[in-house]
């Protein structure tokens, strides 16, 4: 009886080295550093644990095998005080070890992707750039045109475009009604359309900051005096509903094509905005600058001269031809 208990005591104090040897070499694997060579993002699908360890390894943020798979759910189950796992595209740093990983998986951000909209773009032209954008989900149909802020935004992996499409028809609902709010009334520019449709003439007609207030100027002028606004933008838009250039320069037959559009053809606004006028262009007509002017031309220099009467816009318009003379 006694020779058994010694070789049972033996066997427990055997197994308890052991135990200890294992404990303290997964300890070791759970600081050490990992195989992942640069830092790198990772989208780690929703659908347990099983499919989090095989992400992981597959993208060698953790070395392959079943060992550290035990090794890695043993970590989670005791350290599961910490928090939850989440689903969602993680950036690993360089060698993460599985306490990294854990703390990644954990509380780390998701990574961001940014999409920019530039200002002038029609909503045709917008929803192909949310279209092509990388990672997100879903299709849009084309928003309604001038709908959308022109900025850059920030969006997750795994966004429905439907969602970011929201996010950018909200932001120009917001900026719309702030400088609504706080413009220079004047009668010519009665509700917040006729201040996106004139935004949307002033963003196309010129790329000039210093300019934008006097372009809305001028058209404030001519809406005031009953005059036609005889925008070119305006034309091209008619004829082909904001696609992008025509590839060739306005013919008087496309100055006398009618359209809703068309403010050769027709007395005040076009019927809708023409593209995405941005921030600049929606406070250069709600402040616009002060004077007589009615009539602008390109300077040849990449501005415009702006004539109060007939008589000197035609002088402008000479210089202007002068200077494309070779």
């Amino acid at each position: 009886m006694g020779r058994i208990l010694k070789w049972l005591a033996a066997l427990l104090m055997l197994l308890g080295l052991v135990a200890g040897g294992l404990a303290g070499w997964g300890w070791w694997l759970y600081r050490t550093s990992g195989p992942l060579p640069v830092a790198r993002a990772v989208v780690v699908p929703r659908g347990g644990l099983g499919s989090t360890i095989s992400t992981l390894q597959h993208a060698r943020v953790l070395e392959g095998g079943d060992v550290v798979a035990l090794v890695f759910r043993m970590a989670v189950r005791l350290t599961r005080k910490d928090g939850v796992l989440h689903a969602a595209e993680l950036e690993f740093p360089a060698h993460a070890s599985i306490r990294d990983t854990l703390f990644v998986l954990r509380h780390g951000r998701p990574v961001l992707h940014r999409i920019t909209v530039p200002e002038g773009l029609s909503a045709m032209q917008v929803a192909d750039i949310i279209e092509r954008a990388p990672v997100l989900t879903g299709s849009i149909a084309v928003p309604p045109e001038g709908a959308i802020l022109p900025q850059t935004y920030d969006y997750e992996w795994g966004t429905p475009r439907a969602v970011l499409l929201s996010r950018m028809q909200a932001a120009m609902a917001t900026a719309l009604d702030t400088v609504w709010r706080g413009r220079d009334p004047v009668p010519e520019i009665p509700d917040r359309r006729a201040l996106l449709i004139l935004a949307s003439m002033v963003e196309h007609e010129t790329a000039i900051p210093s300019e934008r207030p006097m372009v809305a100027r001028v058209f404030i002028n001519r809406l005031k005096q009953g005059m036609r606004l005889q925008s070119d933008p305006t034309v091209v838009y008619g004829l082909n509903q904001g696609a992008g250039p025509l590839g060739h320069a306005l013919t008087r037959m496309d100055l006398d094509t009618p359209s809703p559009y068309n403010t050769y053809t027709l007395p005040g606004l076009p019927a809708g905005p023409i593209c995405a006028p941005g921030q600049a262009a929606l406070e250069a007509v709600a402040h616009p600058a002060s004077g007589n002017a009615l009539y602008f031309v390109a300077n040849g220099a990449g501005g415009h001269l702006f004539a109060s009467s007939l008589e000197e816009h035609n002088r402008n318009v000479g210089a202007y031809r002068g200077h494309r003379t070779p």
